[in-house]
């Protein structure tokens, strides 16, 4: 029997629908955190069982019987959880019920010393599956298509694509990354340790997206590039400091060559990067040239650097707090060519 866990997840369901294609559905098993959400699953004939990351004992329930067990990875981290503990216990589970083989869903630039934060759990995890015993296959995925929808924002409503500076991704479909694994997995030991890089054909930037958009839609979808007043040549970083006035509290925040923010007038109610921070940091912020508060625009600071926050790796003092040492990190967006070598 294979067993897939978050078979209930978009990536999960897809897994499973590939497999009972190739095997009989009564040798596919189905591991769910809510069983209320696997009606669909039941349908197919598979075997459907509790198991939560969190509860080792469902964990091993839900194994019963494996022969392999395929993980798709935990992205606990995004709600501040510690994905590696769960996958650690799925680990440990499999290896408890005697399955002979674990497969992960890993990624192409899994590294232990890469700057995109995922890719160091990913390499982790492929550690601990080399010192589990255990026969194991990565999976090592391309970066996910939807991802690269995402990164479009409303250009399909507004019919203008502006984003950051980027390079071209191989983006690779759910539906394709599912379908390997269960000709992977159907063919037991075809692949031991890493897989090589399971992407898309063709390396495809924001522009080449926005073209697509401007044929499907039949109407000119523009990519506009977003940047800061003063920026590097393409495919440079360079670090920004921002410092509070009061106090001296500092913090260094990475900036890749075009972010999220671009140089507008107040009116606009987007500030540079640098101003947006200042109010951030200030005991009393105060928009430009102005006296008095301003919420709404203190909102559009807010929610301005919380976005480039998200996308940076970057930390800022909190109000009042007490001055620490700066931290470093490196962006995690695009700024030149993906071409497989870890970020």
């Amino acid at each position: 029997m294979i067993v897939i866990t978050g078979a209930t997840g978009q990536l999960g369901r897809m897994l499973v629908e590939q497999f009972v294609r190739r095997v009989p559905a009564g040798q596919v098993g189905a591991s769910v955190r809510d069983m209320g959400k696997a009606a669909g699953l039941q349908a197919l004939g598979v075997r459907v069982r509790q198991g939560d990351f969190n509860d080792p004992a469902s964990l091993r329930h839900s194994f019963e019987g494996a022969v392999q067990v395929l993980i798709v990875s935990s992205n606990a981290r995004s709600q501040g959880g510690d994905p590696l503990a769960q996958h650690r216990s799925a680990i440990d589970a499999a290896r408890a019920v005697g399955a002979r083989r674990i497969a992960y869903t890993s990624h192409m630039a899994a590294s232990a010393t890469s700057a995109f934060p995922p890719m160091l759990d990913h390499a982790a995890t492929e550690d601990m599956l080399r010192q589990s015993g255990l026969a194991w296959t990565a999976l090592r995925h391309g970066f996910y298509a939807a991802s690269g929808i995402a990164l479009m924002g409303n250009a399909l409503k507004t019919s203008v694509l502006e984003a950051p500076a980027d390079g071209k991704v191989s983006w690779t479909a759910h539906a394709d990354l599912a379908e390997a694994a269960a000709v992977i997995l159907a063919h037991e030991g075809q692949y031991d340790g890493p897989t090589p890089p399971l992407t898309g054909a063709e390396a495809l930037d924001l522009a080449d997206l926005a073209a697509i958009a401007s044929a499907l839609l039949q109407h000119p979808v523009p990519r506009w590039i977003l940047r800061l007043a003063s920026t590097l040549p393409a495919g440079m970083v360079s670090s920004h400091r921002l410092t509070r006035r009061s106090g001296g509290c500092s913090a260094t925040i990475p900036r890749p060559c075009g972010t999220f923010l671009r140089r507008r007038s107040a009116a606009d109610g987007v500030w540079p990067v640098q101003q947006l921070a200042r109010v951030w940091m200030s005991a009393e912020p105060r928009s430009p040239g102005q006296g008095g508060a301003a919420p709404a625009r203190r909102i559009c600071a807010i929610t301005a650097i919380s976005s480039y926050m998200r996308h940076s790796r970057i930390t800022l003092p909190r109000r009042n707090s007490k001055c620490e040492e700066p931290r470093t990190a490196t962006g995690a967006l695009f700024t030149g060519p993906y071409t497989g070598t870890p970020l």
